[in-house]
């Protein structure tokens, strides 16, 4: 019986703190390209992301662009995340290991957002090319930095752009050779 509700806690811990940090990662991604803010979607990512982001960037600040505040944030939450997980299960976990399991799954998530966006931006060229949707064009401003650098090296042959694959396949290897052995070192050091 303890089982289930081991397991249904580290459920539920994992989905609110999965959710929280995706809205905070597209924040912060959604900063970096410069995204339209006034756009729907991104005034709700703002609402939901303001409550813990305004005191900590009174406290941390930018660095080069990149809001630092936000970066601290999707820490401690990755972090609490394991914590709790781990408590949940009746493990203890050392700071180290804890850090850098954090940031494998930090790297792991950003790497899982560009793949699904991109995808989902494919999947809509196919349903509606060339209709307007709010979605889509910040899907569009997220993905296209990444896009074009993989459109410069296979530029679209007959109208069809193949560039997605190329990022999915340097997506693939960045998970194989940066998260899976940071992962690896995290786990070591628990």
């Amino acid at each position: 019986m303890n089982g289930y509700f081991t397991s249904a806690a580290a459920f539920l811990i994992e989905a609110v703190f999965g959710l929280y940090m995706l809205i905070v990662m597209l924040r912060l991604l959604l900063q970096l390209v410069r995204a339209d803010f006034y756009n729907p979607l991104c005034q709700f990512i703002v609402k939901a992301t303001n409550p813990l982001l305004k005191p900590l960037r009174r406290v941390i600040p930018s660095v080069a662009g990149v809001d630092m505040a936000a970066v601290v944030l999707l820490l401690a939450l990755q972090m609490a995340k394991l914590a709790l997980v781990a408590l949940a299960g009746g493990i203890t976990l050392a700071l180290p290991g804890l850090a850098l399991l954090s940031v494998a799954e930090l790297i792991a998530l950003l790497l899982n957002i560009y793949m699904i966006s991109i995808l989902i931006q494919i999947i809509l060229s196919w349903v509606g090319p060339g209709t307007y949707n709010p979605v889509t064009a910040l899907l569009y401003a997220l993905n296209e930095p990444v896009m074009r650098p993989a459109r410069r090296i296979l530029p679209p042959m007959s109208g069809i752009d193949f560039s997605p694959i190329l990022v999915f396949l340097a997506i693939g290897l960045m998970k194989i050779l940066i998260v899976s052995p940071l992962m690896d070192m995290g786990r070591s050091l628990i």
